[in-house]
């Protein structure tokens, strides 16, 4: 049997498992968390553990400030076997310590370093790509669709780049939203927040207007590159750009026509 163990979907419920786990001398077959679901061959264990909020300190004086940004980033990644991979680079850095992160040739610091670097680029990505609406209470508020959960990273640099605005972002793809009062932010579930949709300023849509027009002037049409343009913005992130928004109506059209087309043939 596949020995899996359970943890309660949170960062601090994984790290208070794998200090169990070294604890007591147990190399686990996967890690998973509570919507995991099993097959027939999967022995489910959920070990009775308090929750211990300042383990993430004990961690960090452990395997030191770089190596924990690098596990938090393999957490927010949407990798598959993300927990598993935390747990043996973790039990590496006692033998290997600081020289761990040359240690490419074991797999759990290659694909560390692998998808840490991706929650990396995808950051950075949306440091360009979100785009802000003013609502009629003067609160910022954007939409993003990332593949992994950064939201809590591109928190941190809107904190510092939007630091004299109230804002608001809201991943779409998870349903939370972070809220940033001009002193710190916080992520809670998107529930109930769709009201900011139908809330905009009057000065919106003329700012909206304006950054289309812009949009469409800056561009030359005799060097339109379609395949250049997605290689540098792929079209999965479209529906959240104000400039894309005829473009993705277009696009939608075309789908629908599409799909009546086949039901017709």
């Amino acid at each position: 049997m596949n020995n899996i163990y359970i943890y309660n979907d949170s960062f601090i419920s994984l790290l208070n498992l794998i200090k169990c786990l070294f604890k007591n001398k147990i190399r686990p077959y996967n890690i998973k968390n509570t919507f995991y679901n099993k097959n027939m061959f999967d022995n489910i264990i959920k070990l009775n553990i308090e929750s211990d909020e300042e383990i993430i300190k004990e961690f960090i004086n452990i395997f030191n400030t770089y190596n924990f940004k690098l596990i938090y980033n393999v957490f927010n990644s949407n990798e598959e076997n993300k927990e598993i991979i935390i747990y043996y680079y973790l039990l590496n850095y006692f033998k290997y310590k600081d020289k761990l992160g040359m240690m490419r040739n074991l797999k759990c610091v290659s694909e560390t370093l692998r998808i840490s670097e991706k929650i990396g680029r995808e950051c950075h990505k949306f440091k360009g790509f979100t785009r802000f609406k003013e609502l009629k209470n003067k609160v910022l508020y954007a939409e993003i669709n990332p593949d992994n959960n950064i939201l809590y990273l591109l928190s941190i640099h809107f904190k510092k780049r939007l630091s004299n605005e109230y804002w608001c972002i809201k991943d779409i793809n998870r349903n939370i939203i972070s809220i940033y009062n001009k002193e710190d932010f916080e992520i809670i579930s998107g529930n109930n927040i769709e009201i900011f949709k139908n809330n905009l300023s009057s000065d919106e849509q003329n700012i909206s207007d304006m950054w289309k027009d812009f949009y469409k002037i800056v561009g030359i049409k005799e060097r339109k590159n379609e395949r250049c343009r997605m290689n540098f913005m792929p079209k999965k992130y479209w529906k959240v750009l104000t400039e894309m928004e005829e473009e993705n109506e277009k696009d939608s059209i075309w789908k629908r026509v599409t799909r009546e087309n086949r039901r017709g043939n």
